[in-house]
Formats: structure tokens, sequence, C-alpha cells
């Protein structure tokens, strides 16, 4: 299941960004003469109510919805990684500092939390990024912060602060080499959690502005005509399920594989 899900994921990735060089419908042409028609040979995807073909839609939006969920991710995973390293080594004071500043962050509901900020700022690209971010680096902030409090005990650890290897030395050298199995993990998961909450956020409204569209926005467009025109829909949701199923798939394999090396070691 690993592989199909990689070589599946790769395939769409690069379906989305390269398809739209050799199928030039536009996205955003309107046909008063097409509207809402099935699935053709024609329109792959079939046209919305405005007579927009929703396979160029949707190879559209998923250059935004994959933008900003594997850069989102990209971000908050930093964060959480420099986060949790420095509760985890460092202990004390600054451990317990950060240990109550996540549980701050967690004790909001991570999507009204995001409901809130974008309330209140006029939402793009950018924005979206940035706001994806700020709600998500507590996840991994955690796994990083009680993986590194395990290691920091390792007594090779305590050898090397005894002989006053800089701290710096000993994070990149030895920390971020045993970190990085669950950091890919993390990773994994917090780039299908962003494309969901674009998502979520772009179906009601506040999420990407016309005439710029995502996933979540062309599934918004679809919901009023759910009952006479399905595709209109069904293609956007069904693009976030394979994306979101597939990374699910590959974190399953890297965590199944984390665990085996550790019951060998």
């Amino acid at each position: 299941m690993f592989k199909v899900a990689l070589y599946l994921l790769i395939a769409v990735i690069l379906a989305i960004f390269l398809l739209p060089f050799f199928y030039t419908i536009s996205p955003y042409d309107l046909n008063p003469t097409k509207i809402l028609q099935a699935p053709s040979i024609e329109h792959l995807f079939g046209t919305d109510r405005l007579g927009r073909d929703v396979f160029a839609r949707v190879l559209n939006g998923g250059q935004t919805s994959l933008i900003i969920g594997f850069l989102a991710a990209s971000i908050s995973s930093i964060v959480g990684l420099f986060i949790g390293i420095n509760a985890g080594y460092f202990k004390g004071n600054i451990d317990k500092t950060i240990t109550i500043t996540i549980d701050l962050f967690l004790t909001f509901p991570t999507f009204f939390l995001l409901l809130a900020l974008v309330s209140y700022i006029q939402a793009s690209t950018l924005i979206l990024i940035i706001v994806i971010s700020i709600t998500g680096w507590m996840g991994m902030a955690r796994m990083i912060r009680s993986e590194s409090f395990a290691i920091g005990n390792k007594p090779f650890i305590k050898i090397l602060k005894v002989a006053n290897v800089s701290n710096f030395k000993i994070i990149f050298k030895y920390f971020a080499p045993l970190l990085a199995p669950i950091f890919l993990i993390s990773f994994t998961f917090g780039v299908g959690g962003s494309i969901l909450a674009e998502s979520g956020l772009s179906f009601l409204g506040l999420g990407v502005n016309p005439p710029q569209m995502s996933w979540g926005s062309l599934l918004s467009d679809g919901k009023s005509v759910i009952d006479i025109a399905w595709w209109v829909s069904f293609f956007p949701g069904l693009m976030i399920f394979l994306i979101t199923f597939c990374l699910i798939q590959i974190s399953d394999y890297l965590q199944t594989l984390a665990n085996s090396k550790e019951m060998v070691l």
C-alpha cells in the first residue's frame, strides 16, 4: 500500500503542475452555451454553473491547495521542531514555559482558532500559509519535545555535555538524526491537515478570494448545484481525498518503519 500511495501522490502532484501546460482550456473562460454539462470527451470533468471547464479549474485550484498545504506544513514543522528540541534539551524553566505555551494553544480548537484569525484578516495565499502555520506547530512540538527529553537522558549525551561539547553541535549532529523519523511522520500528517484546513476555510468562504481558486472553493461553488450537477463538487473532493489518503498511508508506513527500528535497537 505504501508504494501505491507514494506513486499515486507523485502522479497527482505532477499532473496538477504539468498538465496545465498541455491542457490549454482556461479555467476562467465563461461559456453560457455549456452550463452544467456532464463529463465528456470535450470537458473531462464537465462544466460548472457558468460554463467553465471543471478539469481546468481542478488543476488550477490544486496548485493553490498544494502550495498552501506543503508550505504551511513545512513552516509549522520547522517551528515545532525548533521549539520541541529546545524544550526537551534544555529542560527546567525553558521546558516549563514552552509546555505551558503549547497547552495554551491546544486549549483552543484548532479550526475555530483558524476561523477567528482569518475573520479579521483579508485572506490570500500568503495569509493562509501564515495562519495555518501559526495553528499547526503544537503537535510537532509536543512529539519532538517528548523524544528530545528521552534522548537528552541517554548516557552518551550526558558524556558530551560533561566534555563541554557545544549545544549547537550536540543538537545538530546527534539529536537531528534521531529525530528525523518523527519529523517526517509529523510532516506528512501536517501536509494533509494543512490542505484540509485550507479547504475547510475556502469552503466556508474565508479562504482564497476569486478569481483565485482552490479545491475548497471549488467544493463550495458546487454545493448549490449538487443535486443536478454532482461532478462540480465531486472531482475537487476526490482530489482532496486522494492527497490526504496517500499522505496518511505514507505516514503510517514511516511510523511502522520507525517503530520496527526502535524494537531492533
